[in-house]
């Protein structure tokens, strides 16, 4: 149906490649400028706020056609603050819709708003930079987690309850010391909080933000702040000001902050405001008119057309330099196309070099609208060398798959071979052996959490051996090659457990009492070892760069599987000139006697603690606990 989209010809005609689409605002006037390369007439509606079926327009303004199907017009005056929509007429039919490169909005996203953006910036802005740099992803630890979540339970101790400032708060914390919200986060050891998508999103009612939840993958508005995480959303400016504090105060306390970002897919396709403009262009469909849905969201987007291509780049660059956002990653990547995330990857490190990009290289069925498109999934990574993929490989291998979720994983008393094990240690996927290109994590928002995953495999095991089985999952994920990568929570034993008694995998629709933190647990004895745990294991990778290897080559060279070990241990050395590590796991339920290479050795891991600082000295043989990581360095 809408096939001309993406013939040569459309797009010689009507791509357009300025950087002046939206609205401009200066304190004397803004100019607007709209591509709608299909109407045949477009005004502009101003309105006094920002809540759709109010009847209070202000006027109108005719805009007129321009170069590449473009329209603009000039509103003289001091606009900000003022609400606007576009009138279209198009097809027969005259359609009111947002603005697609709105920055700022009305309560849910109904009508867009001219604004002043500088005088959003929190006091430091002009100061902020980016407070963890390095050339190599390895060096990261990335912490997944939903805004409302952090908050939404009282015993967060939070003031701004399921808010961007609730995540701005320090000094919070339980009654009986236990630190919570950002503090928790930052005695922890990450160096990324990763918010799940935080841009204007439809499946929560704004004004009525407490009853309804969602994690948030349904766009409305790509480079706004969502509504429900201000603690104004019928203000346009409240949502702008206080995401940017929330940057800000993270950056402070030495946190980078990446944004979940979904541009694979929106809300409503035909409520979607470059569809309702631009009939159909933003979306997917097969030759029979029959929408795209790989993403099993009832549409896929069009990447592959030039100006929803412009229109992801520019909305990527936008908030890297409008938010100093410290890294994107790309919900369902494999839906988009390569050359797009080429572009993003090359125009943000023109002005944010340290960005980091990473996201689901799935191998998706989607019906793209030009031929010799290239996908962006794993078996592409060699195209995209400095973007990193989620790896599913060592998820399922260790906790076992995401498809059966009664299958055992090797932390669960699953069978996995030592090879097999090593490869994932060593971080050498099939689709990729750099190390800057594998993301390792055992549990994310999708399904269910770690405690409730293996707790489903072994449904008889008591809260004392899960913690055990989490605390030994953690142990190879963490220090395995790659980049790290866990759900909040999950250093607290996160666990999701509905009225009924059962386990909720996919909540992202479920209550704040399944959803959110409670941070009542960092009360509980082997929640508090837990937690212990993930530190030590944190701050070990931070000062062992055996860990932390960037090069394949290297980690061939230096990560070995160490021969005649009992049946029940995989042991792994890592040795460079300058140290000599094993890493052994055991995750069957006796110990196991192991007898160490020639030497003194220091311990580090063993057990359920974990420690940068030696716990004690061993030499001739090691038993390995039942359940559990050990780690030694041999003394020099």
């Amino acid at each position: 149906m809408y096939a001309e989209y993406s013939s040569e010809e459309f797009e010689k005609k009507y791509t357009y490649h300025g950087k002046d689409l939206g609205a401009i605002w200066s304190p004397e006037k803004t100019d607007f400028r709209l591509w709608a390369p299909t109407a045949q007439n477009v005004q502009i509606c101003f309105y006094h706020s920002g809540t759709a079926g109010e009847n209070d327009l202000i006027r109108r303004l005719s805009m007129t056609p321009d170069q590449q199907g473009t329209w603009i017009a000039t509103a003289e005056g001091d606009l900000n603050g003022i609400y606007y929509n576009y009138l279209v007429d198009v097809n027969g039919s005259t359609v009111e819709a947002c603005d697609p490169y709105a920055v700022a909005v009305g309560v849910n996203g109904n009508r867009a708003m001219v604004c002043n953006l500088k005088s959003t910036d929190p006091e430091g802005w002009e100061q902020d930079r980016p407070p963890v740099i390095s050339d190599n992803y390895t060096d990261y630890v990335i912490y997944e987690l939903h805004v409302r979540d952090l908050s939404s339970l009282a015993s967060s101790g939070i003031t701004n309850r399921g808010k961007f400032l609730g995540l701005a708060e320090t000094g919070t914390s339980l009654k009986s010391g236990e630190p919570t919200g950002l503090s928790h986060i930052k005695e922890l050891g990450v160096t990324h909080i990763h918010l799940l998508p935080v841009f204007d999103y439809g499946s929560v009612d704004e004004a009525h933000p407490g009853k309804e939840y969602n994690w948030g993958y349904d766009p409305v508005n790509f480079n706004v702040p969502e509504g429900s995480y201000s603690t104004d959303p019928f203000d346009g400016f409240t949502r702008v000001r206080e995401m940017k504090q929330m940057v800000h105060t993270l950056h402070q306390n030495g946190l980078g902050v990446i944004l979940d970002v979904v541009y694979n897919h929106v809300y409503h396709t035909f409520e979607f405001s470059m569809n309702q403009i631009v009939p159909g262009y933003f979306s997917r469909e097969n030759g029979d008119g029959v929408l795209s849905n790989g993403s099993c969201c009832g549409n896929d987007t069009a990447s592959e057309r030039a100006m929803v291509r412009k229109y992801i780049v520019d909305s990527v660059n936008y908030w890297a330099d409008e938010y100093n956002v410290d890294g994107f990653r790309f919900d369902l990547v494999g839906l988009l196309d390569v050359e797009t995330i080429q572009q993003i990857i090359s125009t943000v490190r023109e002005k944010h070099p340290h960005v980091m990009f990473y996201g689901e290289g799935w191998n998706l069925t989607t019906q793209v609208t030009k031929p010799d498109t290239a996908l962006a999934v794993q078996q592409n990574a060699w195209m995209l060398p400095e973007f990193a993929f989620f790896n599913d490989t060592i998820r399922d291998t260790i906790r076992g798959s995401v498809f059966d979720y009664h299958l055992p994983g090797y932390v669960s008393d699953g069978w996995v071979s030592k090879e097999h094990l090593l490869r994932c240690f060593q971080g050498r996927m099939d689709w990729s052996c750099k190390p800057n290109q594998i993301v390792n994590y055992v549990s994310c928002h999708d399904n269910h959490t770690l405690h409730d995953r293996i707790a489903e495999a072994l449904p008889q095991a008591k809260e004392e051996e899960l913690a055990r089985r989490s605390r030994l999952a953690a142990a190879f994920t963490l220090l395995s090659t790659g980049i790290p990568f866990f759900q909040a929570g999950e250093e607290m034993l996160r666990t999701k457990k509905s009225s009924t008694g059962k386990y909720v995998g996919n909540s992202y629709r479920s209550c704040d009492r399944i959803n959110g933190i409670k941070w009542n647990r960092l009360k509980e004895a082997e929640v508090k070892k837990t937690v212990r745990y993930y530190q030590g294991l944190l701050r070990l990778r931070k000062k062992h760069s055996l860990f932390r290897m960037a090069d394949a080559d290297q980690v061939s060279r230096c990560i070995t599987l160490m021969k005649d070990t009992p049946e029940e241990l995989a042991v792994f050395k890592l040795q460079n000139e300058f140290e000599t590590i094993l890493v052994a796991f055991n995750p069957s339920t006796h110990p196991v006697p192991f007898s160490l290479p020639e030497g003194k050795w220091q311990v580090f891991v063993e057990r359920d603690r974990a420690d940068d600082s030696v716990l004690y000295e061993i030499s001739g043989e090691a038993e390995i606990a039942a359940i559990s990581a050990f780690v030694a360095i041999l003394m020099k």
